[in-house]
């Protein structure tokens, strides 16, 4: 009788142990890695070095609100993709339908924001209404970004010259010294650079709206339920006010002669 007692305590113990266990692993693992990019005001790193802009904000109430503690990283675009692929990141804040991440994420239906590409150019020179007017021109972009894979399109267009420039700031001021014809830019950023008194002569044509979500590394064997989490957890707050209404999604713009694998 008293050896079954002490094996009764013994397997009380384990059981305990083990529960305190896999406590602990379920705490560490409410942890969500969460990579993000240089894309003022949308999302950046403050002069503070913390994570800043309104998808950052917006991902931190809902990271929250699905029972996670963010943790975010900052990175360059290149590096984003590649930790998504490898697992190395749980989830990306950024756009949708990003061709070279097909097969290597899950996405959310939910689509709080959206973002629009569009070519900057001097007031005198012609609107950009279709793709081939790119023809014999110079477009300037922004190193680190290939615009959803749209810059490898243009690089390999040999009547397109393509220049680089480091930052918005540095494409505003080649646009205006007449370095590119076409400087392609996401409004967001640009709106909040163009501050310079000359820079009141630059136009824009819109060229691609571009819906931002979540995307989840499908190399986290948790993706479809991490998915699902921030879905609830948006339609939760969206209910109570606090995160903005879901988005009736019709269908996106593109301009007359977008490529069509880049769409």
């Amino acid at each position: 009788m008293h050896l079954t007692v002490v094996r009764l305590w013994i397997l009380l113990v384990g059981l305990l142990f083990t529960s305190a266990s896999l406590g602990a692993s379920e705490s560490v693992n409410k942890t969500l890695r969460i990579a993000y990019v240089e894309f003022p005001p949308i999302t950046y790193q403050a002069s503070d070095g913390r994570p800043a802009g309104s998808f950052i904000e917006l991902t931190r109430k809902i990271a929250v609100e699905a029972g996670y503690e963010p943790e975010f990283l900052f990175l360059p675009i290149s590096r984003v993709y590649l930790y998504l692929r490898n697992g190395r990141i749980d989830v990306w804040p950024g756009s949708a339908n990003v061709p070279a991440l097909n097969g290597e994420v899950l996405e959310t239906w939910v689509t709080p924001l959206a973002t629009q590409l569009s070519a900057w150019y001097l007031e005198g020179t012609e609107p950009l209404t279709h793709f081939d007017q790119l023809q014999g021109k110079t477009v300037i972009t922004i190193g680190g970004y290939t615009y959803g894979g749209l810059l490898y399109w243009l690089e390999a267009e040999g009547s397109i010259d393509v220049t680089q420039a480091p930052n918005y700031r540095a494409a505003l001021e080649m646009l205006k010294l007449g370095r590119g014809h076409y400087l392609f830019g996401h409004r967001d950023p640009v709106v909040e650079t163009l501050t310079m008194p000359k820079d009141e002569k630059i136009r824009e044509s819109a060229i691609r709206l571009r819906n931002l979500t979540w995307l989840f590394s499908l190399a986290n064997p948790r993706a479809a339920i991490l998915r699902e989490e921030f879905n609830d957890a948006y339609i939760r707050l969206a209910e109570k006010g606090e995160v903005p209404p879901i988005r009736n999604l019709g269908e996106s713009f593109v301009i007359p002669g977008f490529p069509e694998q880049y769409r």
